[in-house]
């Protein structure tokens, strides 16, 4: 009965790719059945920074230095505007499209796994306020997040890291408006619960880095805890 059961999903799944093929959210390629959201042969065109070739001492890392403490960065690819990689990001961020932030985070955790990163404690995406949340209903930093988490077998805590209110979009902002506007953005429920942790900090993609920094400042204030943060994309450093 279960063999008939799978056979008949199988045959269900392969009738509706025929009238409903899934593509390649890059190019538009149908996909082939081993991939997800990106073709294999787009994968291989973006811009890749290389940065996990150097944990502790990449441009990412070094955007911080001096202003918070940063055990080790990444970020897997460069991100301009008009180029495919903000298009990904973007149809994650505003087009529900999430399957490929969770394939752009497998891939970024399997990157990271292979590559001499130390072991993580739990993985903290940046969160959204609770009334962005709602009108998008997702979490983009998240769905990367769980993505990462498969690759990686560490927990995601989406619930201690909080925004502390609601701020204006950062797009159209210069760099230090973007410092203002999350300047004290960020807070803790229980600092307590990473005493001692190491913590992956993860979001969608940084620029000035001044989310990335509003996020660690209470982060950094728990006494024997490290973060690392991690990224899909980064602006040219």
């Amino acid at each position: 009965m279960n063999q008939a059961l799978k056979e008949i999903g199988q045959c269900a799944s392969a009738l509706f790719e025929l009238f409903f093929p899934r593509i390649c959210e890059a190019c538009g390629d149908p996909l082939y059945e081993n991939e997800k959201a990106i073709c294999k042969a787009c994968l291989r065109k973006l811009p890749r920074t290389g940065f996990e070739r150097n944990p502790y001492d990449n441009s990412l890392g070094q955007l911080l230095w001096g202003r918070s403490r940063v055990e080790t960065a990444c970020a897997m690819f460069y991100y301009r505007k008009g180029e495919t990689v903000q298009s990904l990001l973007h149809a994650l961020k505003y087009k529900g499209y999430t399957e490929i932030g969770l394939e752009l985070g497998r891939k970024l955790g399997a990157l990271m796994k292979s590559n001499g990163y130390p072991p993580f404690d739990v993985i903290v995406p940046v969160p959204l306020h609770p009334k962005k949340y709602r009108i998008r209903g997702y979490n983009q930093s998240e769905v990367i997040a769980k993505g990462m988490s498969e690759r990686l077998n560490i927990p995601v805590d989406c619930t201690n890291l909080h925004r502390t209110k609601h701020t204006t979009s950062q797009t159209s902002k210069g760099r230090f408006e973007r410092w203002e506007n999350v300047d004290g953005l960020f807070g803790l429920h229980d600092p307590d619960k990473y005493l001692g942790c190491h913590l992956l900090l993860i979001d969608d993609v940084t620029t000035t880095g001044a989310t990335l920094e509003a996020c660690i400042q209470p982060l950094n204030k728990v006494p024997y805890s490290k973060v690392s943060i991690a990224t899909i994309g980064c602006t040219y450093l």
